[in-house]
């Protein structure tokens, strides 16, 4: 119950934290069988949750699917989760949000050759399909930068 009052928790990630603290594995089936009849643990609250809070935080959906494998949550329930807590997500503005934030930073730092490569490594690491971070870096490079403000060419 401790563990569980940090943070909800997939059940996976909660029979692995109870395997490092070395419970019996007969002690680890019952307690989750509980634990699931109680409603305690639910992967598909988790995940649903867990897509959420990430979309929030401009996470991709491709980075939020990895993660929750890792979690061991099942691809049919990350499917739903996905469908149901974001049914009208823009990946695209989503990840334009992401690289505008990023590019401010970039610019301070970088010069204008250095940034287009680290803008399109920083989407993907954020969890963007290849296709949506080149499509933006892309439009943002379009424009270039006039008393470091970026305007449009043209």
């Amino acid at each position: 119950m401790r563990i569980l009052n940090h943070r909800f928790n997939s059940e996976g990630e909660l029979r692995r934290k109870l395997e490092m603290k070395e419970f019996a594995r007969d002690v680890i089936e019952t307690t989750i069988e509980r634990l699931r009849r109680e409603r305690w643990l639910d992967d598909g609250r988790f995940a649903t949750a867990y897509v959420r809070t990430r979309v929030r935080k401009g996470i991709g959906l491709l980075r939020i699917k990895r993660e929750l494998v890792a979690a061991g949550v099942e691809s049919d329930t990350i499917a739903h989760a996905l469908d149901e807590s974001v049914p009208d997500h823009d990946e695209r503005a989503a990840a334009l949000v992401s690289a505008r934030k990023r590019l401010a930073v970039l610019l301070r730092r970088d010069d204008d050759a250095s940034i287009r490569e680290k803008l399109v490594a920083y989407l993907f690491r954020q969890g963007y399909d290849s296709s949506v971070a080149v499509d933006v870096v892309r439009e943002l490079m379009a424009y270039r930068s006039r008393d470091d403000q970026w305007a449009p060419l043209g």
